[in-house]
């Protein structure tokens, strides 16, 4: 199988910066969310349409940031 529909976009969740990708590989769209720096992963999902995988990804993904502290720097 191969990847298809690839989407890789910068957003802000949660005030970081974050990378959103999501791609489809057969019937099935997966969406992974990182911080872009240090580009670790955040959340990942699936789902039977883009927008599902998104959703799920994204919803995770704010509350796991909107629960990171930030240091004073």
């Amino acid at each position: 199988m191969k990847v298809e529909d690839f989407t890789r976009r910068l957003e802000k969740i949660a005030g970081w910066d974050a990378e959103i990708t999501t791609y489809r590989i057969g019937d099935t769209w997966h969406c992974h969310v990182d911080n872009v720096s240090p580009g670790a992963t955040v959340a990942r999902a699936d789902g039977e349409t883009r927008e599902a995988a998104e959703r799920e990804a994204l919803t995770k993904a704010d509350a796991r940031l909107g629960a990171t502290r930030r240091a004073k720097g």
